[in-house]
């Protein structure tokens, strides 16, 4: 499949290539194509035209828009399978991600509304108890969805959502996969204050992080 044509204009590519690659930790500019990973991707039949390697490139050409609006970076399910297919060891899983908190940075409507309810549900359980409690991120994450369908006034799938999870929890109860107790961890404090932390340094301008 052929996708669209792109033109390059190092003088706006640059600056986002770099954002992201200090973002997520990958060096972008390794990747020379291959296509090892888009071979071994476990979302390729959902995502179409976009996989990893394409991702990559629309990332190094400066093409933001699509970067941080397309299928993968919404469907990516963090398998790593193709990092450990990449002969530079680049996690595509992390560049992902990177561009979730980038697209929510910006304001743009997340493709896949309920990835990004259970995005934001599970840092914000992590951050709160330094660990995730499941009760509670299925609650808020359901609160979220339901907001979100009864907004829209899209009753029907609010109706939808509550009988498929409810489904879904007894499967796990009687499987002993869904728990119930409360647990938190030490340090919690430390955790607040490294998000904040980094928080901090991607806001600050350019030339005056620590």
């Amino acid at each position: 499949m052929t996708g669209p044509g792109l033109e390059f204009t190092p003088e706006s590519a640059k600056p986002f290539l770099q954002e992201v690659m200090e973002r997520s930790g990958q060096k972008l500019t390794a990747c020379y194509q291959c296509r090892r990973c888009a071979a071994g991707c476990t979302v390729g039949d959902e995502t179409g035209f976009f996989t990893p390697n394409i991702l990559i490139r629309n990332v190094i050409l400066g093409d933001r828009e699509t970067a941080l609006s397309n299928p993968l970076v919404w469907k990516c399910v963090s398998c790593y399978t193709c990092g450990t297919r990449c002969p530079n060891d680049i996690q595509t899983a992390r560049i992902t991600e990177t561009l979730k908190k980038m697209a929510k940075e910006a304001h743009i409507d997340p493709l896949q509304p309920k990835v990004a309810a259970f995005h934001d549900s599970f840092l914000e359980s992590g951050l709160r108890w330094g660990r995730v409690n499941e009760m509670e991120l299925m609650g808020v994450y359901e609160c979220r969805n339901i907001l979100r369908d009864a907004r829209d006034g899209n009753y029907d799938a609010i109706i939808d959502e509550l009988k498929g999870q409810a489904r879904l929890g007894m499967a796990m109860f009687k499987l002993k996969r869904m728990h119930t107790g409360f647990m938190m961890a030490k340090g919690r404090k430390e955790i607040k204050a490294l998000y904040k932390k980094a928080k901090q340094r991607r806001q600050a301008p350019a030339g005056m992080n620590p």
